[in-house]
């Protein structure tokens, strides 16, 4: 057995579970491993996967899996001290399960550190960051629009029940043409989700090539409205402003919400994820974005009263890629278990 601790991180997805294995000093060892995650078919199938996944990792390394001290884990759905709260787009067996207890006994009671995918996510994004030991709050707009945020020192902040951080679904007075507040996938109307989120962008999509002075737009087609808000990017980053137009809206939004998470949490750094931070015309949607925040933000929240050439809270984009998740869970178990 190796006198070298390892710490595996484990990020469960819909589709794949993403892994990675870190070194005591918080190095990667060997590449990402991505294999198959099952979760609809219940938690057993996935966690067969794991141990492929796991098995896969130490092989790699030239290591056996009793290497491995700690084990990190993320699950996308709502969790509490290890035990899913909601099935999100989990099997039903996983919901009153906890995952946490019954996972670390089949290695033998081998601690083990479980978060949400958006807590994960934005511990990824600070263990990336090796310079940076303040705070930093992410938000990453996808599907829907999930976050984490990160207190000084590297722990995530989860409150008192695993659900802190659900920072789609804070509310932003912007309406409708028609006046209307737009319906959230939550069930509830006018969170920031509505506006941010790929589903707000089909919304927006169909509301605005449904107008007069759109008729002749490419996008108004036969393609499905999925199809024509995936496309959406495309015509941005060629600069058309239908489509522009779009994303400025949202970018604007996500600045006026990000104000207040701002002002309730004071970070000092924010990071913004989703597929937006990989296109061609971010540096303009980040504009847009301050552009929300500075409409919404104090003075004091953008530079500092005392010392006006200190900025108060910074903007970056999300550079941990797709390992940012499991990079995030493998850190938190290796300052846990070490």
């Amino acid at each position: 057995m190796s006198d070298t601790a390892y710490f595996a991180g484990l990020d469960i997805g819909g589709t794949t579970v993403k892994s990675v294995l870190v070194d005591e000093m918080g190095d990667l060892v060997g590449d990402m491993v991505e294999v198959r995650s099952y979760v609809k078919d219940g938690y057993e199938a996935t966690f067969k996967q794991l141990e492929v996944a796991l098995n896969e990792l130490t092989a790699n390394a030239g290591l056996t899996r009793e290497c491995i001290r700690g084990i990190g884990m993320d699950v996308p759905a709502p969790s509490c001290d290890g035990v899913i709260w909601g099935k999100a787009n989990l099997a039903d067996d996983w919901v009153g399960t906890d995952i946490r207890e019954l996972f670390s006994d089949r290695f033998g009671t081998i601690p083990i550190y479980m978060t949400n995918d958006g807590n994960a996510a934005a511990l990824g994004e600070y263990a990336v960051r090796r310079k940076h030991h303040g705070g930093l709050l992410l938000v990453a707009p996808g599907t829907g629009l999930g976050g984490g945020l990160v207190l000084p020192g590297g722990r995530a902040y989860e409150g008192g029940n695993g659900l802190a951080l659900e920072v789609g679904h804070i509310s932003v007075p912007h309406r409708e043409d028609d006046g209307t507040l737009p319906r959230c996938s939550c069930g509830l109307d006018g969170c920031l989700e509505a506006w941010v989120s790929l589903v707000a962008l089909r919304r927006r999509v169909a509301i605005e090539l449904a107008k007069p002075e759109n008729a002749n737009h490419p996008l108004n087609d036969d393609s499905p409205v999925e199809e024509k808000a995936f496309r959406l990017r495309d015509f941005a980053q060629e600069g058309d402003e239908f489509a522009v137009g779009i994303f400025q809206q949202q970018g604007q939004i996500l600045g006026y919400g990000l104000a207040d998470l701002v002002r309730v949490f004071d970070p000092g750094l924010v990071v913004i994820g989703g597929g937006l931070a990989e296109s061609d015309f971010r540096d303009q949607y980040m504009e847009w974005v301050m552009e929300g925040f500075r409409e919404r933000a104090w003075p004091m929240y953008l530079n500092s009263p005392i010392e006006p050439e200190k900025k108060t809270t910074r903007f970056e984009w999300a550079s941990g890629g797709d390992s940012a998740a499991a990079l995030g869970v493998a850190f938190s178990a290796r300052e846990m278990f070490r």
